[in-house]
């Protein structure tokens, strides 16, 4: 997941935030309708940048292949005072 893409998925959920603020939807019909409604401003969005680039904004790749997360595999080591992992 690029820069881009998680820009535009950062403008959908405060777009969605911010009609749902304005709209007050209290069934779950209007919240749906207000969430693609916050989906259509990242979609608008999206179309205009890939327009102007000449190319998709979507990559193949996913967020985990840009981020640099920590092997969980093995296990924590104790913090000072806590005594070792075999207890």
């Amino acid at each position: 997941m690029t820069n881009i893409e998680l820009a535009l998925n950062m403008l959908a959920e405060a777009s969605t935030t911010e009609l749902s603020q304005t709209k007050n939807p209290t069934t779950f019909p209007e919240n749906a309708s207000v969430a693609q409604e916050g989906g259509q401003v990242a979609k608008s969005a999206r179309n205009e940048l890939e327009k102007r680039f000449g190319r998709s904004v979507i990559s193949s790749e996913g967020a985990s292949q840009y981020l640099d997360t920590p092997d969980l595999s093995s296990p924590a080591l104790p913090f000072e005072g806590e005594g070792t992992l075999e207890e």
